[in-house]
């Protein structure tokens, strides 16, 4: 097999891409550098490098889930190890490092009853917990609690089931048309967003309607008929807005009060993500079921997790007809257990929970000097580094830019040109890797100040008028 530099013939692997990859939710058989995907061969700390040398900074920590950063040594000495050991464990049999995660997760998690349910990734853990949440009310002798309150434009994830929640696609857009007919028995309530929030009176004027909405699905669906309520501690999809102190307190509250399964999915926010193992310790609240995926291993492998409480989990041990009949051919594999393990301790060495806590205030802070810009209506924040600026055509009214603006490529064409990759439009995200350094946290945001100063040349015309 040849020897390659990921790849040695740069030519011949964007050839090969153009001709036969099929990217996710974008057009294939383009790699140009100005609008397709970039061929990228390496990368280390916050920086990827590009088939042709150059570095890029990575805005969005890969897809949120590069937390320690790339090009960690420890993972693959990690992997390779396990590798050679075992690298599939076969049915009827759980390896050591399985059993090793395991006692981890249920430790973070705060129940010592708590039982970990493995996965290839965050979608899967999300349809694993809703399949654990109505088996559970069945096993309970309650059939009929199936329906799933979850927020609009959140985004639960890529299975059909995941789809029909929140209703937010990928990178916040809505769920393409052309999946229907979607899911039945899907609630959707309001989104705790102070910026565009439709229920208060204005933005940090917070009345905590956003919570009240959910007991008022709850009343109106029959709480007979509800299983669960999904939920981001801080919805990445909607735009990364923190919600109010009291929020997820009042949501654990309403469903102890009516016997509905709390499921935090932590897929985004979990791993120090927020200056915390998982975001909800915030508001020391805990989730009868927490899904977490991405962060767990930086994603050096795929993996995903339902860490499912004592109280649920005790549920399916007993008879035969308690056992929960669900299957997922990689989870608990031996080598990505192996990954997450060491990806936990680097995280626990080097206290990357208190690192992001700090690095994302000097972020978030450094950030809102970039309010002066026209176009900038909020920047968002205050919780590790997970940020977002959100770009206006109006800050008064907080009017967005229509589709005739094409922000959208506009945004992401000129983070390229300043050799940022992640994501832009509407808004902005900005959740680097946690390694990331006061200087590169200077370098980034001098970039997107050049970027905002672009954005404002080449859309003039739509701020001039009204």
């Amino acid at each position: 097999m040849p020897e390659r530099r990921n790849t040695a013939d740069i030519d011949q692997a964007r050839a090969d891409a153009e001709a036969h990859f099929w990217p996710h939710s974008q057009q294939a058989g383009n790699l140009s550098k100005e609008s397709g995907l970039q061929l990228v061969t390496r990368g280390q700390g916050v920086w990827v490098e590009d088939g042709d040398g150059e570095r890029w900074f990575d805005t969005l920590s890969g897809l949120w889930l590069v937390n320690i950063g790339h090009g960690r040594q420890e993972i693959a000495d990690a992997v390779y190890k396990q590798m050679m050991a075992l690298a599939f464990s076969p049915n009827d049999t759980v390896s050591p490092v399985t059993a090793a995660l395991s006692a981890k997760l249920a430790e973070y998690s705060g129940d010592d009853r708590a039982r970990v349910y493995y996965v290839s990734g965050g979608s899967e853990a999300n349809e694993t917990a809703l399949k654990i949440a109505k088996n559970y009310h069945h096993l309970k002798g309650e059939p009929n609690r199936w329906k799933v309150i979850s927020r609009r434009g959140s985004y639960h994830g890529a299975t059909l089931a995941c789809t029909s929640l929140g209703r937010g696609g990928p990178g916040g857009g809505s769920v393409p048309a052309e999946f229907g007919p979607l899911v039945p028995g899907n609630v959707h309530v309001a989104q705790p967003a102070p910026y565009r929030c439709h229920l208060c009176a204005g933005a940090g004027d917070c009345s905590l309607e956003c919570a009240a909405d959910v007991e008022r699905a709850i009343q109106h669906e029959g709480p007979s008929t509800v299983a669960a309520v999904i939920a981001e501690p801080i919805s990445a999809a909607a735009g990364i807005h923190v919600p109010h102190p009291g929020y997820w307190p009042k949501l654990r509250e309403i469903c102890d009060r009516y016997g509905v399964l709390l499921i935090g999915d932590e897929v985004i926010t979990g791993f120090c993500r927020t200056g915390k193992m998982f975001a909800l310790d915030h508001w020391g609240v805990k989730p009868d079921i927490r899904t977490v995926a991405k962060g767990l291993t930086s994603g050096y492998i795929p993996i995903g997790a339902a860490i499912v409480s004592g109280k649920v989990a005790d549920t399916f041990i007993g008879a035969d007809d308690q056992t929960f009949k669900h299957l997922i051919t990689f989870g608990g594999n031996p080598v990505s257990c192996a990954a997450a393990l060491a990806n936990l301790e680097i995280m626990e060495t080097e206290d990357l929970a208190k690192r992001s806590a700090e690095m994302g205030d000097y972020l978030f802070e450094r950030l809102r000097t970039l309010g002066k810009h026209r176009i900038v209506g909020d920047v968002r924040g205050g919780k590790g580094l997970l940020c977002v600026l959100e770009l206006v055509r109006d800050k008064k009214t907080r009017e967005p830019f229509p589709k005739a603006a094409k922000l959208d490529r506009l945004a992401v064409q000129t983070m390229r040109e300043n050799r940022m990759l992640g994501r832009a439009g509407n808004v902005i995200p900005i959740a680097p890797p946690l390694c990331i350094t006061r200087e590169e946290i200077d370098d980034a945001v001098n970039r997107l100040g050049r970027v905002l100063d672009t954005l404002e040349e080449k859309l003039s015309e739509y701020l001039e008028e009204g």
